[in-house]
């Protein structure tokens, strides 16, 4: 399994260390009138309601159901009624007379009303056929009942997986405006304190190197800020795409990205996460399947038995439209059939050496499954830990790197640190805070990805089922 971590924005360069700065924020602006305020929550919802994958998903429990109502069908009887016209131009059977039929020869007379050679042949047929006996009506219910179950489970594995991505595109396109707005900040931070500089050069308190300095380390954050906006832009518009928002809409994330409470998260034995999954569920209704086109195959040698009943009305009148109500005869019949399977050129045997081999590859998918399902979650369960123990860490790196910063900036306002000094502090505490904030992110991720192992949804999502 991929590391969840492989979705977080790795912010080229400096950016990454630009994710806080010690100015004071930027005053918030009010969001445009056209702005979707959204919590993570308020996402899924609107994901339930309108993601492509979920509707997906749900056509397919859909389809799977009318499959069991057509398997269904072959239980009962088909019913079939035609109507048929035939004329007939030159036949051998045809009688010629050039008496009137009532002083004809009597045998003419006799092949009178006999459908030997007659111009004219209306037929009307009631036909019904009814399987008494076949081993493949069964087999054919238990597949479609089983293929529906497992696109139920299906579905649920569609709904979790939908919630894991859009929860980590949630959580990206959160960092990365963090991000940005860091950058932003610091890029104005460099030019305040370019602006000191040249004060200071101009009371004969500084020097032209020091502006020099400051210039150089302004224009190298403004690369860092474009890389920062495009970044957030783009995270931003796979949340969009996820969650089905006009791609021109502006989004307000209302979600904050904070440190996570440090209680413990009680952990369930990869066994039970194994029962427990959907997908295991699905693949076990696959080799049900696969078990039952083995049946099938096998069933192909059994004997099946129909019963066939026809009731039909036929008329042959001189003219084409001499249609009456008395001149129609009734064929009525009723037939069983034995069908008896002798020889088909060894098509059943290879069908059902198929059949088998398709049986143990279904199985083995499933172990694989089972097996891959729990390393899933351990690993998951792993980097969720390990998150929650660098958060910690992180926050005690920007404890330090505070305080050392703010004991730099007062020695060089007592004229006993260079401007270079204070850079790099500065530097080294916003890294620290973007560690600090990449670290939440990470474990905010690697919750989600404990949650996909496990094949749970929230509540936001169990509206689509």
């Amino acid at each position: 399994m991929n590391s969840p971590f492989a979705f977080v924005p790795r912010a080229p360069g400096l950016v990454v260390a630009l994710f806080f700065v010690t100015a004071p924020a930027l005053p918030a602006q009010a969001p445009p009138s056209d702005t979707i305020r959204l919590t993570i929550a308020q996402a899924l919802g609107r994901a339930a309601s309108s993601a492509e994958e979920v509707k997906l998903a749900r056509s397919q429990v859909d389809f799977a159901a009318t499959q069991v109502r057509s398997a269904r069908s072959a239980v009962f009887p088909t019913i079939d009624g035609s109507f048929n016209y035939a004329r007939t131009y030159a036949s051998p059977f045809q009688i010629k007379s050039s008496a009137p039929a009532d002083t004809a020869n009597p045998i003419l007379k006799l092949f009178a009303n006999l459908p030997f050679g007659r111009v004219n042949q209306y037929t009307a047929n009631v036909t019904a056929t009814q399987t008494l006996f076949s081993p493949r009506l069964g087999i054919a219910m238990r597949v479609a009942k089983q293929f529906a179950s497992a696109t139920r489970f299906t579905l649920n594995e569609q709904l979790a997986e939908t919630e894991f991505q859009i929860r980590s595109a949630y959580v990206r396109a959160l960092l990365a405006q963090e991000l940005e707005a860091s950058a932003t900040e610091a890029v104005a931070q460099a030019q305040r304190f370019l602006e000191q500089e040249k004060l200071r050069l101009a009371a004969g308190a500084g020097s032209e190197l020091d502006v020099m300095r400051a210039e150089v380390s302004l224009e190298n954050l403004r690369p860092q800020l474009v890389d920062a906006q495009n970044a957030a832009a783009i995270s931003t518009l796979d949340l969009k795409r996820l969650i089905n928002v006009p791609l021109t809409t502006t989004l307000a994330l209302t979600t904050r990205l904070d440190a996570p409470i440090t209680a413990s998260v009680a952990s369930i034995e990869p066994s039970a996460v194994v029962s427990g999954r959907s997908a295991v569920h699905a693949e076990e209704q696959q080799v049900r399947i696969a078990n039952e086109l083995v049946k099938g195959a096998y069933s192909a040698y059994v004997p099946s038995l129909d019963f066939r009943m026809s009731l039909g009305r036929l008329m042959y009148p001189e003219q084409v439209f001499a249609l009456n109500g008395t001149d129609w005869l009734t064929d009525w019949n009723a037939s069983v059939t034995l069908k008896v399977p002798i020889f088909d050129g060894f098509k059943r045997g290879a069908e059902l050496s198929q059949a088998k081999i398709g049986l143990r590859q279904e199985q083995y998918r499933l172990a694989q499954l089972r097996e891959a399902v729990s390393l899933q979650y351990q690993q998951a369960t792993g980097e969720r830990e390990r998150a929650a123990v660098s958060i910690t860490a992180r926050q005690r790196t920007v404890d330090q790197a505070q305080r050392v910063y703010a004991l730099t900036v007062l020695r060089y306002d007592q004229g006993m640190a260079s401007q270079l000094e204070v850079s790099d502090a500065r530097l080294s505490l916003l890294q620290a805070r973007a560690n600090r904030a990449q670290a939440i992110a990470q474990y905010y991720i690697a919750d989600a990805s404990v949650q996909r192992a496990r094949g749970a949804s929230s509540a936001a999502l169990s509206q689509a089922r």
